[in-house]
C-alpha cells in the first residue's frame, strides 16, 4: 500500500517541478487499475495474504490502496498539509492486528505498494524527465517512513490491547475454576484444556527492601508470564500476583509428572525474580480435580517454607511428615492452642516462625527481622516461658511447627 509524504516545507507547498507534477498527473487515471493490480496480484506473494477473505482483498485492501495512491497524487498536485492522512492506515492496521495478520506481512504490503507506485511513475516518465522522476521518488520514500511508523504503532497497540484482554479473560476463567464460581467443564473448554493437566503453584520472593511499587509488581508479573510461556509451549493459563500464583497447563506426554518442566521453570524464574523462588506441581486427571490439586500444591510450598527447605522445586515426598502434621484432625485444635499464650504478641509469633524457617539460625533470624541477635534470644526465651515449648528439642520444634501451620501463621 503506497506511502504518503509528510507535510511539505515552505508554507505547506510542494517544491516539486512542473515536470514532476505532470508525471504524477499521468498516473491519476490509473488509480483504480493499480489498486486492483496490487490487491489481486502484487500482494498475493506475501505470506498469509492468500488466506484473507476475497471481500477483504477486493474491498478493504483495494480501498486502502486507492486512498494511498490518491493521497500521494494529491500531495504532489497541491502540497496539502496532510492533516489526518494516516487515519485510514491506522484503522486498517488495527483490523489486521485483530485478524492476526503477521506484522511483517502488513509492513511488506506497504513496501510492495510503494514499489508498484514507483513502477507506475517510471512507466509514465519520458525521455529527459529522469530528474523529475527522482523528485517524486524522494517524496515517496520520505513519506514511507511516516506511514510505516503509524501502521506499526497502531498494529502493536491493538495487539497489546487484545493480548491484555485475552490474559484477563484467562485469569477470570482460572479464578472461577479455582474458587468454584465456574463449572469446571466450562472453564476447561474456554481455556482450551482437556484431559490431565499440570497444576503448578509458584512462590516468588519479596522485592529487595520490602514493598514494591504497582509498576514494579506489574512488570514482575509480565516477566513471570513470559517465563511461563517460554517453558510451557502448549500454553499456560495463570492467575498471578506479585508473590506468585497458580498455573494450569496441559500435561506433556514426555514429562507426565512435570518434574523436568518445573525444574526448568524454577531455574528460569530465579533469573527473573532472584533466589527464593519455590515451585510445586501436581497432576489433576480431570477438571473437577484442579481446585484440590491447586490447594495441595500451595500447601506444599507453604510447608516447605515453614520448615526452612531450600528454595526450588518441592514435591510432596520432601515434606511428607510436616505436611501430615499440618492436616486438620481431632487433635488439631489442641495443638494449635499451644501458641495461644503468644497469640496477641505478633512479634513473638513472627520470631518463632522465622526462627523455625531458618532452621534455628539466630543470626539469620536477627538479620531477617532487623533485630540484634540478643533480642532474638530474649524473644525465644519469652516464647518458651509463655508456651512451655522447648523448640530446641525435636519434639518441641515439631509441635511449634505444627501449631504454626494449623493456625495459619506459617509463611504463605
Amino acid at each position: 500500500m503506497p506511502s504518503t509524504p509528510p507535510p511539505a516545507p515552505h508554507g505547506g507547498r510542494s517544491a516539486l517541478s512542473p515536470t514532476a507534477r505532470a508525471i504524477a498527473a499521468r498516473c491519476e487515471g490509473r488509480v483504480n487499475e493499480l489498486a486492483r493490480h496490487m490487491a489481486r496480484e502484487s500482494f498475493e506473494r506475501l505470506p498469509g495474504y492468500r488466506e484473507l477473505p476475497t471481500d477483504v482483498k477486493d474491498v478493504e485492501v483495494a480501498a486502502t490502496v486507492r486512498h494511498g495512491l490518491r493521497l500521494f497524487l494529491q500531495r504532489v498536485r497541491d502540497g496539502g498539509d496532510g492533516s489526518g492522512d494516516y487515519r485510514l492506515f491506522r484503522e486498517r492496521a488495527a483490523q489486521r492486528a485483530d485478524e492476526r495478520m503477521p506484522l511483517h506481512t502488513l509492513l511488506r504490503s506497504h513496501s510492495t505498494g510503494v514499489h508498484v507506485l514507483w513502477q507506475a511513475l517510471r512507466d509514465e516518465t519520458g525521455a529527459g524527465e529522469e530528474g523529475a522522476l527522482l523528485e517524486l521518488v524522494d517524496l515517496l520514500l520520505r513519506g514511507q517512513e511516516a506511514v510505516i511508523g503509524a501502521v506499526a504503532e497502531s498494529y502493536l497497540d491493538e495487539r497489546a490491547v487484545l493480548l491484555a484482554e485475552h490474559r484477563e479473560h484467562h485469569r477470570s476463567l482460572v479464578r472461577g475454576l479455582l474458587d468454584g464460581s465456574l463449572p469446571p467443564a466450562r472453564a476447561f473448554e474456554e481455556l482450551g484444556l482437556e484431559g490431565p493437566t499440570l497444576v503448578v503453584h509458584l512462590h516468588t520472593p519479596d522485592a529487595p527492601g520490602g514493598g514494591a511499587s504497582a509498576v514494579t509488581e506489574r512488570r514482575r508479573v509480565r516477566r513471570v508470564q513470559a517465563v511461563l510461556d517460554r517453558t510451557f509451549e502448549a500454553g499456560a493459563a495463570s492467575l498471578l500476583g506479585a508473590d506468585g500464583g497458580q498455573v494450569i497447563v496441559p500435561r506433556g506426554t514426555e514429562d507426565p509428572g512435570g518434574a523436568r518442566s518445573c525444574e526448568e521453570l524454577a531455574v528460569r524464574l530465579r533469573q527473573v525474580c532472584g533466589d527464593g523462588v519455590r515451585v510445586a506441581a501436581l497432576t489433576a486427571a480431570t477438571a473437577p480435580e484442579v481446585p484440590a490439586a491447586a490447594r495441595t500444591a500451595a500447601r506444599i510450598v507453604q510447608v516447605a517454607r515453614a520448615c526452612g527447605h531450600p528454595a526450588g522445586l518441592h514435591r510432596m515426598e520432601d515434606v511428607l511428615l510436616e505436611y501430615h502434621l499440618s492436616r486438620q484432625d481431632e487433635s488439631s485444635d489442641r495443638i494449635a492452642a499451644l501458641l495461644d499464650p503468644i497469640g496477641d504478641r505478633p512479634e513473638l509469633v513472627e520470631t518463632l516462625r522465622v526462627h523455625i524457617e531458618l532452621r534455628h539460625d539466630r543470626r539469620g533470624t536477627a538479620h531477617r527481622l532487623g533485630l540484634h541477635p540478643n533480642t532474638v534470644d530474649n524473644r525465644l526465651a519469652r516464647i518458651a516461658e509463655l508456651t512451655g515449648l522447648d523448640i530446641a528439642s525435636p519434639r518441641g520444634n515439631a509441635l511449634a511447627l505444627a501449631a504454626l501451620l494449623l493456625r495459619g501463621d506459617a509463611p504463605r
